[in-house]
């Protein structure tokens, strides 16, 4: 009875965990090797993978593929345990300031490449991932300065202000009238303007700069799995070439068989005859009343030869 609860408290286990969706996807593993020989005639290709104890195997790829016109399909796996260099990806973000935005400058700030050590015990060289840099302002500040220019209005009739404009736009400023000089020929006066004004511009106090670094780092003296996939090369199975459709002759339709003519009767006769002529009918009427009055006067002469008698 025990055995029996033990066996179906199993198949609820082995049901719920395949209903269950993977918390975690599988990661993928990628080769450290990559080896293409023939075995006597036949293609192969055999892939080598070393993954630490922690790692999960479901994550070496075994699927089919094609390469170079040959579809490939796995032969054997096999595992094999051993003490070796232990290599993962690693990744490193530095952060430093820039005293400017521009890209061009700040790749002048960051190395190409740098070691990398972590705490345990893992170790490599890491490259520069150009494409994580980022730059970000840090603050904005404002800054005044003071503009100037100078206008001459010459040929005036007098030394009257109210024939120098008041204000003036240069390039894109306004400056107000500050100063005026007049010189005269005798005959005009020219007035020698100055005028003023102030700009105020927005600038970037310092920019933050960020980047990643990646690569393989190795630990020695580890316990390692190492997994040798062997993938047997055939060609591809030709494809059936496409029935080509028949379209389905017509099915002829059967002509309707005429039904045959009624053969004539009397009384059909009579139908189609026509109208009837009644001179003949008359003829015949005529004659049985002579017949009848001839008759009738041959019974009534006989009475009287028997009454006289």
């Amino acid at each position: 009875m025990k055995q029996r609860i033990a066996a179906l408290l199993c198949t609820a286990a082995l049901a719920v965990g395949a209903a269950a969706p993977q918390a975690l996807a599988v990661e993928r593993h990628y080769p450290t090797s990559v080896e293409t020989y023939l075995e006597g005639d036949s293609p192969r290709i055999r892939k080598v993978y070393q993954l630490s104890l922690a790692d999960d195997p479901a994550g070496i790829p075994t699927g089919e593929f094609e390469r170079d016109g040959l579809v490939y399909r796995l032969l054997d796996l096999t595992r094999k345990d051993e003490v070796g260099v232990d290599t993962r990806a690693h990744t490193e973000t530095v952060t430093l300031d820039s005293a400017t935005g521009e890209l061009s400058e700040v790749l002048k700030l960051l190395d190409g490449q740098r070691e990398a050590a972590t705490e345990d015990g893992y170790a490599g060289t890491l490259i520069l991932d150009h494409t994580s840099i980022q730059i970000q302002v840090k603050g904005y500040a404002s800054k005044t300065r003071n503009l100037s220019a100078a206008r001459s209005y010459p040929n005036l009739s007098g030394a009257d202000l109210s024939l120098v404009p008041k204000t003036i736009t240069d390039s894109g400023k306004t400056l107000t009238l500050a100063d005026v000089q007049w010189s005269s020929d005798g005959e005009h006066y020219t007035a020698a303007a100055t005028y003023t004004g102030t700009a105020t511009s927005r600038y970037a106090t310092g920019y933050t700069v960020t980047a990643n670094y990646t690569g393989q780092v190795a630990k020695p003296g580890c316990d390692v799995v190492t997994y040798t996939a062997v993938f047997g090369g055939t060609e591809p199975e030709a494809e059936a070439a496409p029935v080509p459709e028949q379209t389905p002759a017509p099915t002829p339709t059967p002509e309707p068989t005429p039904e045959p003519e009624p053969s004539p009767t009397a009384d059909t006769a009579v139908e189609h005859s026509g109208p009837v002529d009644p001179l003949p009918l008359l003829v015949l009427t005529g004659i049985g009343a002579v017949f009848l009055g001839a008759v009738l006067w041959l019974a009534r002469k006989a009475r009287g030869k028997e009454a006289s008698a």
